[in-house]
């Protein structure tokens, strides 16, 4: 019986540390922005976020792939979220300035150079 209590116990933690990596958007606004670069559309919800094409195929799907240090702050007045996706094997941070409905998006990836775009709101 304590064996089973203890495995409960370590069950309960572990499933507490996986939602706290997970995805949540806080102040973060949701909804679609494109990436002309790619012609691929960032869709943001409450709880996730997918990379789509733009007729809504599913490219990636973070809620799916999982991510790491995910977090959502405000730098200088602006929204900004990051994070880490192993799967995908980058960093991302998205900046939503104060002025205009576009989002900065910043990608880290350690075999090629850092990517930045200006995203337009879908």
């Amino acid at each position: 019986m304590k064996k089973l209590f203890l495995v409960l116990v370590i069950l309960l933690f572990a499933g507490g540390m996986l939602c706290a990596d997970g995805i949540n958007l806080k102040n973060f606004p949701v909804g679609e922005w494109l990436d002309p670069n790619y012609n691929a559309v960032w869709e943001f919800t409450s709880n996730n976020i997918r990379i789509l094409s733009t007729d809504g195929e599913v490219h990636f799907d973070f809620s799916e792939q999982g991510v790491q240090d995910f977090g959502v702050s405000m730098e200088g007045g602006k929204p900004v979220m990051s994070f880490k996706s192993e799967a995908a094997r980058r960093s991302y941070k998205l900046t939503k300035p104060v002025t205009n409905m576009n989002i900065i998006l910043e990608i880290d990836a350690p075999w090629n150079r850092n990517y930045k775009v200006e995203m337009k709101k879908q």
